[in-house]
């Protein structure tokens, strides 16, 4: 089986409130959505995790449409897919082009899906996952106020969510977390700093040791272990990495280190299901605690987290919520929903194809672009990446360059 026709997608969906962290504002979720036709006609979709602006990466969804357009596309359009080894290989055949994981991952898993919609096994399965069920999380942005702030936490612990993280910057993080303490000591509280602190306010972050937090994290720059080091050796709060993993190697220099207890897992930060099966053994084998983290996904992302946190590895709560906390209307329907308060199914699906409305998708719909096997490969000549003159397939070109 193959895939042999792409839609690329780019999308605005709007979001039910802005949601503010210290890299900035969003008010609407601009997303790249692709879809892999598969030789059966199934569809696996995917969604590119890279947003509008270069703040959470250096990626954005004009990078991320370049790049599969392109040199990723024409690199897999038309490649054999026989088992999970050779969607296991996309991770080696895209490798040679650096960086750009998000857009690699939104290509990557759209293959991953369209293979367990045409095999018929649970994305789930194809994954190694096995539990039925898992516990769920709520990230909350930069209030206007602490009044405000825990009166919008209050009504998340009614509603049953495990764990609550909250966003924090300079001047917005002791007040909020002693406010939200007092008023709940029992909840299960962690911080983000989404990179805005800096080695010389470790003695400020030492005060988080006060508030007893799952953790604290992301606290300083994506590139820097020592400094995460530094600060885990002077805090008694476990620091997560996020922004920081983009690699099972990283997990590895992370924990020699010392600079963290907990990895957030973002598969479109790690380049797709491939390197994310990597960072979760890795997790394992360091034993460091693990959860999966949200970009404010669409239903077709949501899904996917799900199947992906349902391996035995992921320890914490992950912030998957369900699609109304965000979308008045998902492009997927039904919409993920708890199975009870706090908990998520990790439902059987054999891709999430089922679940997809078309109609939305075409309603939020700002650019499409079509690929087949034989217009990607001529727009990889056109770049000069592609080897004149050769009969193989792009998957066995680009892999032999």
């Amino acid at each position: 089986m193959n895939c042999q026709r792409i839609v690329l997608r780019r999308l605005r969906l709007p979001l039910i409130e802005p949601f503010v962290t210290a890299y900035g504002t969003e008010s609407e979720k601009d997303v790249i959505i692709v879809e892999a036709v598969m030789e059966s006609g199934a569809v696996g979709y995917a969604e590119c995790a890279a947003g509008h602006a270069p703040l959470y990466t250096e990626e954005t969804s004009g990078t991320a449409w370049h790049m599969l357009s392109e040199f990723l596309i024409p690199a897999l359009i038309g490649g054999a897919i026989e088992s999970v080894a050779d969607l296991a290989a996309i991770r080696s055949t895209l490798e040679r082009f650096r960086g750009n994981r998000m857009a690699k991952a939104a290509i990557e898993m759209a293959l991953w899906d369209g293979f367990a919609q045409e095999s018929g096994i649970p994305l789930a399965s194809l994954l190694g996952a096995s539990r039925t069920e898992i516990p769920v999380g709520v990230s909350v942005g930069i209030q206007t106020s602490t009044a405000v702030l825990v009166q919008k936490v209050r009504g998340l612990l009614e509603q049953g969510f495990a764990r609550v993280k909250v966003k924090i910057r300079p001047g917005y993080d002791m007040e909020p977390l002693a406010a939200l303490r007092d008023a709940f000591p029992d909840m299960a509280l962690m911080a983000d700093a989404n990179s805005a602190y800096r080695l010389a306010d470790a003695a400020h972050l030492q005060r988080l040791d006060e508030f007893n937090l799952m953790m604290i994290e992301q606290p300083f720059a994506v590139d820097d272990l020592i400094d995460h080091a530094c600060l885990q050796k002077a805090l008694k709060t476990p620091v997560c990495l996020d922004e920081t993993i983009r690699c099972a190697e990283d997990v590895r220099r992370a924990a020699r280190l010392g600079s963290c207890r907990i990895v957030n897992l973002k598969v479109g930060r790690v380049g797709g299901f491939g390197e994310a099966l990597r960072v979760h053994e890795a997790c394992v084998a360091e034993g460091l605690d693990l959860w999966c983290g949200g970009m404010l996904e669409t239903g077709i992302g949501r899904l996917h987290n799900i199947a992906l946190t349902a391996l035995s590895g992921f320890t914490l709560p992950g912030d998957t919520a369900p699609s109304e906390r965000y979308f008045s209307e998902d492009v997927i329907d039904p919409p993920v929903c708890f199975a009870r308060p706090g908990w998520l199914a990790v439902e059987p699906l054999a891709g999430v194809g089922s679940r997809v409305r078309p109609e939305r998708l075409e309603r939020w719909t700002v650019a499409k672009k079509h690929f087949d096997r034989q217009s990607a490969v001529a727009g990889a000549a056109g770049t000069g990446v592609a080897r004149a003159g050769t009969e193989s397939s792009p998957l066995t070109r680009y892999a032999r360059y």
